[in-house]
């Protein structure tokens, strides 16, 4: 059975230097090998959420269009393509493997708001604020027991939290940019992850786009 989709596939996104979100689904439609077309939609312009909301319901970056069929929140859209494109395996093929790394990834999805406010994606900058680190540091610190723990226990097929790159990784990868951008110190196994990360050919893709890109956020207290 073939893993190309019958209907057009089309990322709405935000823009590349900023977007956490969206990179997640982007880099899982890129390691299934999808053909997809881009929407950047700049974040934080007056025009923005009427934009976002002309491509799906929740007015949000990334939604994922597939003919008829919208499909919004980044881990949903990352569930998708995995179904879309089974040959990929973006899940471990072990199921206890494969419950653990699902639940890294939704732990990633719905935790860590010290590390999201403090510590923004910017991948273009290095930012030098020990004070925003200090604030996230709680955060980081679960981040980085999570990775050390996935390399020791399910790491060994690959520089992955998993060995092979899956979805959880696609969840972590913005983390990984943060980490970089904000400079902040990490053991030895979380900073050869975060090298893997940013070795992707899909990941170097992403950051050249995000340099061409050309608009620029001002955020407060910057």
């Amino acid at each position: 059975m073939s893993d190309i989709p019958s209907a057009p596939l089309t990322l709405v996104m935000g823009n590349k230097a900023y977007s956490s979100w969206s990179l997640r689904p982007w880099l899982a439609l890129r390691h299934a090998g999808a053909r997809f077309t881009e929407v950047v939609v700049p974040l934080r312009q007056p025009e923005t959420k009427a934009t976002l909301l002309s491509h799906a319901p929740s007015g949000k970056a990334p939604s994922l269009r597939h003919g008829d069929l919208v499909v919004w929140d980044s881990l949903a859209v990352c569930e998708y393509v995995n179904e879309l494109f089974p040959n990929a395996q973006l899940w471990p093929a072990d199921q206890g493997t494969r419950a653990v790394a699902r639940a890294v990834a939704a732990e990633m999805h719905s935790g860590f708001p010290d590390l999201r406010k403090n510590l923004f994606m910017d991948v273009l900058k290095r930012h030098d604020r020990p004070d925003r680190v200090a604030a996230a540091q709680a955060d980081i610190d679960r981040v980085l027991a999570i990775w050390t723990d996935c390399r020791a226990r399910f790491g060994a097929g690959g520089p992955f939290l998993f060995g092979a790159f899956s979805i959880a990784d696609a969840m972590f990868a913005p983390v990984a940019t943060r980490l970089r951008t904000w400079q902040v110190a990490v053991d030895p196994v979380s900073a050869a992850y975060i090298d893997a990360i940013y070795a992707l050919p899909a990941m170097q893709d992403w950051l050249r786009d995000a340099a061409a890109e050309p608009w620029e956020i001002q955020f407060e207290g910057m």
